[in-house]
């Protein structure tokens, strides 16, 4: 969800070009390009470089993410964890994530801590509106969809195979919340329900008893997961994959847990918003069934994961809303936080289903 962006370009073009140069001697910055409105999540500013390198003019194409300053969508940003695990991403396995470069913890360039990471072309489904309804994803060839759903899935299932105590992943620990998996995500979701959002939440306050009181057992090791595994975050290139983007909700738990909400969030941009899914997107059975093939077991509950896909969903479609009401684009009592395209489908989900 967009919110207006405030910068002044040219500003922020100086201020980033004279942090640029003690990493880049003699480095400009030429043309950055802050857009119009940014994320809550995080902030992206474009822009290339400019320098000299052994006698040779070089020019590349940068993007600087920008922790949140103002808005928050999430309770408690973990933006540095974010670009740790990238940069581990990027140097030590093959999931294609961007090449991360540098990090600037402190506030005193942009107003908020920063990365930078080389920018990749492509294109990337898009989720206002959904791709089920409008897009590029609407014109392109039903095998060129198939081939965006099979090769994310490749990755979001070789990320699970990743080795966590090999790579120092135990960072997306969130112990404060309790043990990793399902214990964790409960607690941490509670709390973010009742930050989110101050007013009626009947679907998600009865989705979140419901976890409660069915919470399978999880008997393996966790892994790291995505938090945010779907094609709306990946980079494509003629159908595969270019990069993977967003890794802010990245975690440890139990794999069912990305490969339902990969699925989930997919159907509520088809079901979920009233439209036919297009074409050469496989089904939701044979999704599971490849998956259990990379993963090299069967998966368990995926009901429950279904569930508590919407569940979390619900929550930040509660955020959403109350910006959207913070912002004065929607009226205080409007009904939209808790009564959405996202919970009216967990509801019909938890009264089946469930």
């Amino acid at each position: 969800m967009p919110v207006p962006d405030q910068r002044d370009p040219e500003v922020t073009r100086a201020a980033l070009a004279d942090w640029l140069g003690e990493r880049l001697p003699g480095a400009a910055i030429p043309h950055l390009e802050t857009p119009q409105t940014s994320g809550f999540s995080s902030e992206t500013l474009m822009f290339d470089a400019e320098w000299t390198e052994d006698g040779a003019r070089r020019r590349e194409p940068y993007v600087a993410r920008v922790a949140p300053a103002n808005y928050q969508i999430f309770p408690e940003p973990r933006f540095e964890e974010q670009y740790r695990l990238m940069r581990i991403l990027d140097e030590r396995t093959g999931i294609p994530v961007p090449p991360i470069r540098w990090y600037e913890p402190s506030d005193g360039v942009l107003g908020a801590p920063f990365f930078v990471m080389g920018r990749i072309d492509g294109q990337v489904p898009t989720d206002m509106p959904p791709y089920h309804m409008d897009g590029w994803v609407t014109e392109v060839a039903p095998d060129e969809r198939a081939a965006m759903w099979w090769s994310t899935l490749e990755i979001i299932a070789r990320l699970h195979r990743l080795d966590v105590e090999e790579l120092g992943l135990g960072f997306l620990d969130m112990p404060a919340w309790g043990a990793p998996g399902l214990e964790q995500r409960l607690g941490y979701y509670e709390h973010y329900l009742h930050w989110a959002y101050k007013g009626p939440q009947e679907t998600a306050l009865k989705a979140l008893e419901w976890l409660k009181a069915n919470r399978p057992e999880e008997p393996d090791p966790p892994v790291a997961l995505w938090g945010d595994a779907r094609i709306g975050n990946v980079i494509f290139q003629s159908g595969v994959p270019a990069a993977v983007l967003d890794w802010e909700t990245a975690m440890l738990g139990a794999p069912e847990e990305d490969l339902a909400w990969f699925m989930f969030l997919d159907r509520h941009h088809s079901e979920g918003v009233g439209a036919a899914r297009l074409e050469g997107f496989p089904s939701y059975a044979d999704t599971i069934a490849r998956y259990e093939e990379l993963l090299g077991r069967p998966v368990r509950n995926m009901p429950y994961y279904e569930i508590l896909s919407g569940f979390k969903f619900a929550v930040i479609m509660a955020r959403i809303g109350q910006a959207m009401v913070d912002f004065g684009w929607i009226d205080e009592d409007s009904d939209f936080p808790y009564n959405n395209n996202c919970t009216q489908l967990l509801a019909r989900i938890l009264g089946g289903d469930a």
